[in-house]
């Protein structure tokens, strides 16, 4: 099975592991990592690294994080970047996890299933209008 990190700013982590479980139940093979106020960027490396250890036995990992750039990412960036089975996706959200966490039982194509969530998450962010229905007036056939 493919394991699976989620971490963020604050309790991004913890908090998509909550709806995660909510709508899929709890999951095997899965961790979260929150980057509180008080981690230093060392302290965030320490817990990413113990999540990782509790997933190597899965065949890869993907590390799910909210913003490209930010210390979470480019931490993890720095910890799975000489690891074959790691990857590490940016902009994450819940049309995403609950993608992976339906799917991942049978995927074992890790580049796939990556390509797969990143059209997911692409597909999910969408604006709702509300647009005026037009009226028109009924054409009056024969009297009715």
């Amino acid at each position: 099975m493919i394991g699976l990190l989620v971490t963020g700013h604050a309790n991004f982590g913890s908090g998509m592991t909550s709806s995660v479980n909510l709508i899929a139940g709890e999951q095997e093979a899965y961790q979260y990592v929150d980057f509180l106020p008080t981690y230093s960027t060392e302290d965030l490396a320490g817990e990413l690294t113990k999540a990782m250890d509790e997933l190597k036995d899965c065949e890869g990992i993907i590390i799910f994080t909210d913003l490209m750039g930010g210390t979470p990412f480019n931490t993890a960036a720095q910890l799975g970047r000489d690891k074959e089975n790691v990857r590490i996706l940016a902009g994450t959200n819940l049309p995403m996890l609950v993608e992976v966490v339906m799917s991942r039982k049978f995927m074992d194509d890790l580049d796939g299933l990556v390509d797969s969530l990143l059209q997911t998450g692409k597909e999910q962010v969408a604006k709702f209008e509300i647009k005026k229905a037009e009226q028109t007036e009924p054409e009056d056939e024969d009297g009715i």
